[in-house]
């Protein structure tokens, strides 16, 4: 959600997508030195042709992740990357590939983050009209995106009345991003207002941990009658919440007047997320409070996107270096020890991510301990993949 610090020039060679690094593969997931460039690549040798071939979010976060490299490197190729990917799923008009935005899905939104910065290092006026248009797009949805009565975004038009924490990073940090590349600052308090709203709903007040969902209705049979809350911490949801908290601060002004109040809900999250936080391995579980309870697991997704905030979070001052700094590092190296493994062709493979989860639906997603602890835990799904490289980045 942020441009890229040096210029890169964007190119669509083929041979630079596919190419892998020289040095030798490491003995052990230990000696690796430079995993988000080693991830990377792993990942354009395996589809170097793009990533996916649908807009969605779980794309755009692995985008996002080749976004943080290219910065950090420097290396355009990884830049050439989101390009191609994103090409493929925007026409010459700016029309994207399978979007409706009368779903009002708010995870469409998450893969546009990505388009500013191919909008501010593109140097065709026709891609610039195109990028500028999918912006718009994306921006008209949340524009017109049905809310709660206390002015919630719902997550999606078939789940009413509904605040998600996963909600908050798919829109917030897209809706800062263009509050100030287009100069809509008024936009920068509903980007606040959605953060607080979702904390005052889904936060336990005993263990600080934020609750996966919200349902003002409570109609839907996982929401508690009296809170609305459904009934479990899963552990990525929290941790979407957490990546939007410190990508929104990265971007919004430091006069904004709801500043510090984000700063302090990024404090009551680290000092619950830091609780939980398995003392064994200093990775977190799929349930967060559940620890080895029957068919719960410790979790790829969930332990990179709490590294990746609280590591941001540390480093910009908005956490305290002291307290969070040993968690955030015993994190890290747990996911390396936990989650990594190098295969015979050399390629990063990150385990244990959770598939997917929701609430709802048809099949009905009761959000019950059962329901989040039986989800498959897979290898190299988008969602581990573009975590690891954002907690990566991050650390290295």
């Amino acid at each position: 959600a942020r441009e890229i610090a040096a210029p890169l020039q964007i190119s669509l060679a083929a041979s630079r997508a596919s190419a892998l690094l020289s040095a030798p593969a490491p003995e052990s997931p230990k000696a690796q030195a430079s995993w988000a460039v080693r991830a990377s690549d792993s990942i354009m040798s395996t589809s170097p042709s793009g990533f996916g071939d649908k807009w969605d979010y779980d794309v755009g976060l692995v985008l996002l992740g080749f976004e943080r490299v290219a910065r950090e490197t420097r290396d355009p190729k990884y830049l050439d990357y989101v390009k191609r990917t994103i090409d493929a799923l925007v026409d010459r008009d700016g029309k994207i590939k399978g979007y409706v935005l009368e779903k009002f899905n708010i995870d469409s939104v998450n893969t546009g983050k990505v388009l500013f910065s191919l909008l501010d290092q593109s140097t065709d006026p026709k891609d610039k009209d195109r990028y500028t248009r999918v912006l718009g797009t994306l921006r008209e949805q949340m524009r017109r995106q049905p809310r709660t009565t206390d002015s919630g975004f719902w997550h999606k038009a078939i789940y009413p009345h509904q605040m998600w924490l996963d909600g908050v990073y798919m829109a917030s940090p897209f809706l800062a991003k263009y509050a100030v590349v287009f100069h809509e600052p008024a936009l920068l308090e509903d980007v606040a207002r959605q953060i607080l709203l979702t904390e005052e709903h889904t936060r336990d007040p005993v263990t600080g941990l934020l609750y996966h969902g919200w349902d003002e209705s409570r109609e839907q049979r996982w929401s508690n009658p009296k809170t609305g809350t459904s009934s479990q911490f899963w552990g990525r949801s929290m941790g979407w919440y957490a990546m939007a908290l410190v990508d929104v601060l990265e971007i919004m002004p430091v006069d904004h007047p709801r500043r510090s109040a984000i700063v302090a809900v990024l404090n009551r999250l680290a000092a619950a997320v830091t609780s939980v936080q398995d003392k064994a391995t200093g990775v977190w579980w799929q349930v967060l409070d559940a620890g080895p309870r029957a068919k719960n697991y410790r979790e790829s997704s969930a332990s990179a996107m709490f590294v990746y905030a609280l590591t941001k979070g540390i480093k910009n001052g908005w956490l305290d270096k002291t307290t969070y700094g040993p968690v955030a590092a015993r994190g890290y190296q747990g996911i390396l020890d936990q989650f990594v493994e190098i295969d015979g062709e050399r390629h990063v493979n990150i385990k244990s991510t959770c598939a997917a989860a929701g609430l709802g639906g048809n099949p009905y997603r009761d959000g019950s301990y059962d329901y989040y602890a039986g989800i498959e835990a897979v290898t190299n799904e988008p969602k581990g993949l573009g975590a690891f490289l954002l907690a990566s980045t991050e650390r290295e």
